[in-house]
């Protein structure tokens, strides 16, 4: 380890966006420590950092649970050192499944994505912006979703916890301003390429016909995530290819 080199968390890496943010910080010397429920990929995820000369190390976590973050950040703080940067990505399995229209949405329906991600988000801030504050830099990055800029009725109770979040994390970046830590949020409006909801919709294309719907580079969302990083003049950046397409 040499005495400059920083740490980035990703939290909830996946082959798609997580590991283009892997691979874009650790392109600028950052070490990354790959964290996800499951670890059965994450010897492959190492196998393609090391490829590019990136330091990493995997923790198999569930970053909803408010216990298990904040252990996972301290195996990292223990292994890597302090943290730098985060990266907060994890995308619920059961998403669609808990997709309910808002016309027949209760409150339960809408409580319960809110609970998976925005929840888990504000135990982050909790838990890694403290040290952040203390040495005066750093950054949380959160991945966001369209429908918290635009209505999007067709994501029913899904849109008001993308809402939320962006606000949360907008908030959050007007609070600390002047702190020297930038709290920034992605917003995605499209399916991330390399991404495993990306396969699923190649998959059910290839075999049954059908178009796959536009998609979004995730190499350019980590590259805009890393400018942000630089200029720390802005707490968003916008991926759409709704719009794009009309």
């Amino acid at each position: 380890m040499t005495a400059t080199r920083k740490v980035i968390a990703v939290l909830g890496a996946g082959p798609g966006l997580g590991m283009a943010m892997a691979r874009r910080f650790g392109r600028e010397g950052f070490a990354v420590a790959l964290v996800s429920r499951s670890g059965t990929r994450h010897e492959g995820y190492r196998a393609e950092l090391a490829a590019e000369g990136v330091e990493s190390r995997s923790y198999a976590a569930d970053v909803t649970d408010g216990v298990q973050l904040r252990a996972a950040l301290d195996r990292i703080t223990a292994d890597l050192g302090a943290i730098d940067t985060v990266y907060f990505g994890p995308v619920s399995p059961d998403a669609g499944a808990s997709l309910v229209p808002l016309t027949t949405a209760d409150g339960a329906a809408v409580r319960r994505p809110f609970e998976s991600v925005v929840v888990p988000a504000a135990d982050l801030v909790a838990a890694a912006l403290p040290p952040l504050l203390e040495r005066g830099e750093g950054a949380l990055f959160f991945g966001g979703g369209l429908s918290g800029v635009q209505p999007m009725p067709m994501l029913g109770s899904l849109a008001p916890t993308a809402a939320a979040l962006r606000m949360y994390v907008l908030t959050l970046h007007e609070a600390l301003r002047d702190s020297g830590v930038l709290a920034g949020i992605l917003t995605i409006g499209g399916l991330v390429e390399r991404g495993d909801i990306h396969r699923a919709f190649t998959e059910h294309a290839a075999a049954h016909g059908g178009p796959v719907p536009a998609t979004l580079d995730p190499d350019e969302i980590a590259a805009a995530a890393w400018s942000m990083y630089v200029d720390r003049d802005r707490a968003e950046e916008v991926f759409d290819v709704f719009t794009a397409a009309t």
